[in-house]
C-alpha cells in the first residue's frame, strides 16, 4: 500500500468520519475502520485505491454499490450507510462487524463438520434471496466475503460488483470480467453475463470448500483455473473426505451444474434445497468432523477480486506460473500471416507443417470436441425418465437404466446416478441411471386349501415370510389344509412382511350326551344346540317311562361330528286297560278276572273277609293303566 493511503489513518473524511485504523485490502479498496462523529459510532469505510479514482468506469461502478447495496435491508448483509468524496478519496461507509471471515475460519479449522457448514450456507443464502427477489446478484460471493460476528451471525459483505438487473448482467464495457477467479461460473468466464445463477454456483463452490477444506479448481494461472469452470466438472465433496454422505455431494453437483440452467433459479430455491438436505441427515451425520486434507493449505492463498478478460472461444488456455490475481491478457484469435525468411535451400517443408497442423487439429477435436474431450454428469437426480435420458445424451454421455424400489422416489423418477452427478469422464462414457420403480410391494396369495408346506414355498416366491401359523376347527376343510391368511389374500405389502396361515384341523368333534329317561322336547333342543340332528318321532308305550320322557336313545354316548343323527325313542306312557267290575265275585274268581285283564290285586278284608265276596273295588270302572294295582274289598 502506498504512503498516500496510509497517510489516511488519523485523517477525517468529509468532516465526518475519522478513520481509525487499516482493517483489509480488496481488489478495488481498502477497508478501514472509522468513528462517525456524528452519530457516534463505528463504521467500516470503504476507500477506492487511489490509482482507480480516476477511471470514470470504476468510480461509477464504486457509486453504483453504494446504491445498490443500501436498497438491501437484511440480518444476514451488511448494511450500507453512505457513499461520498473527499479530496480525491471516493468511499462507502458501511456497518461495521466484529468477528472472522469465513476465510479466517477456514484458514484456523481446515473444514467444517456439516452442520456447520450447512448453518453458514443458509444465512449466506438467506442474504443472497433477499438480493436476487430486488434484481440484485452479487458477482463475487466467496469465503472472504462471508464475515461471522462475535455473537455467530452471518452477514455477506462488498456488494461491490452488485447490479441491479432485469435480466443478466453483462461484461462491462471495456470487456473486464469482474469477480474471484475460483468462484466464477462458467457463463461468467465463457460470455461475461451473470444472474442469480452465478451467485447460486460461487455459493455451491463454498459450501465445497467448508465441506472439504479446499477448493475446487485450483491451477498455475488465474486463466487456467477459469478454463476448468468451463471445460471441467466439479469434483464431489466425498472424493477429497471420504465420509461426506452422497446427500451433500448432490447438493453440490445441483448447485455447481455447469448449465445455468440445471441449477437452482436463485438462493431462494436453492435454499429450500439446502434445508431439505440437512432433514434428510441424521444429527451424527451432521456432527461428523472426518478427517481430510487441511484447510489451511488450501486457505493460504488469498483469493483477491481479479479483473479478467472476457476469453475468446478460440483461445488457447496456458498453464504455466503459479496462480495470482492479477488481470490477463488473452489474444481475441490466433496470430495469422507469420512472415518467414527467405528460403535459400530446400523446399520439402510444407509437407512438414501441414501435418503438424493436421496433428494438432486432430489432437484439439480429439480433446475438445471428440471422444477425449471431457464431459460432466448432467444432474438428472429426480427427473422423470425420458428427461434425464435426454439430457445424458445432450452432454455427449450413453445412458444405460436400471431399476430398483424406491419408498420415497416416485415410480419413472432418477434416484441414483453412477458416476455421480457433476463427475468429469470422457466422452461417450456410460452412465447407469436407477430409476425408481416406486414402493415395493407384494401381493398376498390365496392360500386356501394348501398345505402348510406349500403355502411356505409360495410365500417365499413373492418375497414375503411364513408368520404365526395357527389351528382351527373346519366342517368344510380338511385337517392340515389353510383355511384364511392374515393380512387377507390379495392386499398389497411391502418385502419380508410376515403372513399368518390358520390351518383347519378338520371338522370338530362332539361328545354326545345321554339324555335316557329325560324330558324328550329338553333332549331334542340340546342335541340340536351341539349341531347334531335329532329324530324323535318314535313313540312307545312303556310300563316304566313316563310319557314324553326318552325311552331310548341312538347313539347313546361316544363322539359325533356336526350333522351327525341321533336317534329318540319317546315314551308314550304304559297301555290303558280297560278294569272289569268283579264286585258281587268271589275273591278267587275275581282276581283270576282282574289278572287276565294285565293288573295286579291287592285285597284288603271288611268284617274279617269270612264270606269272600267282593263288595268294594278300586278303581271301580274305567280304564288304568295295564300292569296298575285294582284294590278289592272282600266281606
Amino acid at each position: 500500500m502506498s504512503s498516500t493511503v496510509d497517510a489516511l489513518v488519523g485523517r477525517t473524511l468529509d468532516g465526518r468520519y475519522r478513520v481509525l485504523s487499516r482493517l483489509a485490502d480488496g481488489g478495488m479498496a481498502t477497508v478501514y475502520l472509522a468513528l462517525d462523529e456524528r452519530l457516534e459510532r463505528e463504521v467500516a469505510l470503504k476507500v477506492m485505491r487511489p490509482h482507480l479514482v480516476h477511471d470514470e468506469t470504476f468510480v461509477s461502478r464504486f457509486r453504483r454499490e453504494a446504491r445498490s447495496a443500501a436498497s438491501l435491508s437484511h440480518p444476514n448483509v451488511v448494511a450500507v450507510y453512505d457513499q461520498g468524496e473527499d479530496d480525491g478519496q471516493v468511499f462507502l461507509a458501511m456497518e461495521y462487524v466484529p468477528g472472522a471471515t469465513l476465510r479466517e475460519i477456514l484458514r484456523e479449522e481446515g473444514l467444517l463438520s456439516p452442520r456447520a457448514a450447512l448453518d453458514v450456507l443458509e444465512s449466506v443464502l438467506m442474504a443472497l434471496a433477499e438480493a436476487h427477489a430486488k434484481g440484485l446478484i452479487h458477482r463475487d460471493v466467496k469465503p472472504e466475503n462471508v464475515i461471522i460476528n462475535d455473537n455467530g451471525t452471518v452477514k455477506v459483505a462488498d456488494f461491490g460488483l452488485a447490479r441491479a438487473v432485469s435480466g443478466q448482467t453483462m461484461t462491462s464495457s471495456t470487456g473486464v470480467l469482474l469477480g474471484t477467479v475460483a468462484y466464477l461460473s462458467p457463463e461468467q468466464v465463457e460470455r461475461g453475463v451473470a444472474d442469480a445463477r452465478s451467485d447460486v454456483y460461487a455459493a455451491g463452490l463454498v459450501l465445497f470448500e467448508m465441506l472439504t477444506g479446499t477448493k475446487a479448481f485450483t491451477g498455475e494461472t488465474p486463466i487456467h483455473v477459469a478454463y476448468q469452470h468451463v471445460h471441467g466438472g466439479v469434483p464431489v465433496p466425498s472424493a477429497r473426505v471420504e465420509d461426506l454422505p452422497p446427500a451433500l455431494d448432490d447438493l453440490v453437483a445441483v448447485a455447481t451444474a455447469r448449465d445455468p440452467d440445471e441449477r437452482p433459479a436463485d438462493a431462494a430455491e436453492l435454499l429450500a434445497l439446502v434445508r431439505r438436505t440437512r432433514a434428510s441427515l441424521t444429527p451424527a451425520v451432521l456432527d461428523a468432523r472426518p478427517e481430510g486434507p487441511a484447510a489451511a493449505v488450501a486457505a493460504s492463498v488469498p483469493t483477491a477480486t481479479a479483473a479478467l478478460p472476457v476469453r475468446d472461444r478460440s483461445a488457447v488456455v496456458p498453464a504455466q506460473d503459479a496462480e495470482r490475481t492479477t488481470t490477463m491478457n488473452v489474444p481475441a484469435a490466433p496470430l495469422e500471416g507469420v512472415v518467414v525468411g527467405r528460403r535459400r535451400r530446400g523446399r520439402n517443408w510444407w509437407p512438414a507443417a501441414v501435418a503438424s497442423v493436421l496433428l494438432a487439429a486432430a489432437t484439439a477435436w480429439f480433446f475438445f470436441l471428440g471422444p477425449g474431450a471431457a464431459a460432466t454428469v448432467p444432474s438428472v437426480l429426480d427427473r422423470p425418465r425420458e428427461a434425464a435420458l435426454s439430457a445424458v445424451g445432450a452432454a455427449h454421455l450413453e445412458a444405460s437404466v436400471e431399476e430398483s424400489f424406491s419408498e420415497t422416489v416416485a415410480k419413472g423418477t432418477v434416484m441414483a446416478v453412477d458416476p455421480g452427478v457433476g463427475s468429469t469422464v470422457r466422452r461417450g462414457t456410460e452412465v447407469t441411471l436407477t430409476v425408481s420403480k416406486g414402493p415395493e410391494r407384494y401381493a398376498v396369495p390365496d392360500l386356501a386349501g394348501s398345505t402348510v408346506a406349500e403355502g411356505k414355498r409360495r410365500l417365499a416366491a413373492r418375497h414375503l415370510a411364513l408368520g404365526k401359523v395357527t389351528e382351527e376347527f373346519s366342517e368344510k376343510v380338511p385337517d392340515g389344509q389353510i383355511l384364511s391368511v392374515r393380512p387377507a389374500a390379495g392386499s398389497k405389502v411391502k418385502r419380508d412382511t410376515k403372513v399368518a396361515l390358520v390351518v383347519s384341523k378338520g371338522r370338530r368333534p362332539i361328545e354326545v350326551p345321554d339324555y335316557t329317561g329325560e324330558d324328550a322336547d329338553e333332549a331334542t333342543a340340546a342335541l340340536g344346540d351341539l349341531g347334531l340332528t335329532v329324530d324323535a318321532s318314535r313313540q312307545e308305550n312303556s310300563d316304566t317311562v313316563p310319557e314324553g320322557a326318552v325311552i331310548s336313545q341312538s347313539p347313546r354316548d361316544g363322539t359325533l361330528f356336526k350333522g351327525d343323527p341321533v336317534t329318540l325313542v319317546v315314551s308314550k306312557g304304559p297301555v290303558m286297560v280297560e278294569v272289569p267290575n268283579v264286585v258281587g265275585k268271589q275273591l278267587g274268581e275275581a282276581r283270576r278276572i282282574l289278572q287276565d285283564a294285565g293288573f295286579q290285586v291287592a285285597v284288603e278284608k271288611a268284617l274279617g273277609g269270612i264270606f269272600g265276596t267282593v263288595r268294594f273295588q278300586d278303581p271301580a270302572s274305567g280304564t288304568a293303566p295295564h300292569g296298575s294295582t285294582v284294590t278289592v274289598t272282600i266281606v
